[in-house]
């Protein structure tokens, strides 16, 4: 039997995802924004149109791969799942939701997505930067440079919509002062939450 790579995991949530939200043969109103997002890409130079930018090849490789999933509904929550494939083996990322889409620079995207917005910025008060007011996807890669991360929180985008996922330099702290720190900027996949 062929063992499942991350990718393939997306395509059967996928799946999964489009029953659950397929209302029993009733018709219903249409959300105002889709509740799935995805996202496929691979990791190159940023120029304007690409989904998934490196800005540190060392560290997140021209040719890399990842892969962005979100389901958020209000009585599910939002549950977010990133992939990645290509990167150093065996090393420590810390990667979040961003408020902006990718641009030439990691600062481009924006801070985290924050539920309940800190009135600071930049946020490093752990009453804000913490995984359950934050979309929080560090992940260690395995020997050949594979990761996956998962998070789920129990709200859901509203009418404020992330833009983007980055990859850190390091997994969040989550001390005072530093809380939702990950070192720098690395890559930027664009996803339309």
């Amino acid at each position: 039997m062929k063992p499942r790579t991350p990718f393939a995991l997306f395509t059967t949530t996928g799946a999964l995802a489009a029953i659950l939200l397929a209302g029993g043969g009733q018709a219903a109103a249409a959300p105002a924004h889709n509740p799935v997002a995805t996202a496929h890409g691979t990791f190159g130079q940023y120029t304007e149109g690409r989904t998934a930018s490196t800005y540190d090849p060392e560290l997140v490789p021209e040719g890399a791969r990842a892969g962005v999933f979100s389901l958020s509904t209000p009585a599910l929550g939002t549950t977010t799942k990133l992939a990645v494939t290509g990167l150093v083996p065996e090393r420590h990322y810390g990667a979040h939701v961003h408020t902006k889409p990718c641009g030439a620079t990691g600062t481009d995207a924006g801070p985290h997505f924050q539920h309940v917005q800190d009135p600071v910025s930049p946020s490093t008060d752990p009453a804000y930067a913490n995984p359950d007011n934050e979309v929080w996807l560090d992940f260690t890669t395995d020997a050949r440079g594979t990761g996956l991360a998962l998070s789920h929180v129990d709200w859901s985008y509203g009418e404020r919509r992330p833009a983007s996922v980055v990859i850190h330099e390091h997994h969040t702290s989550s001390a005072p002062g530093e809380a939702g720190g990950a070192g720098a900027r690395l890559a930027c996949v664009n996803v339309n939450f």
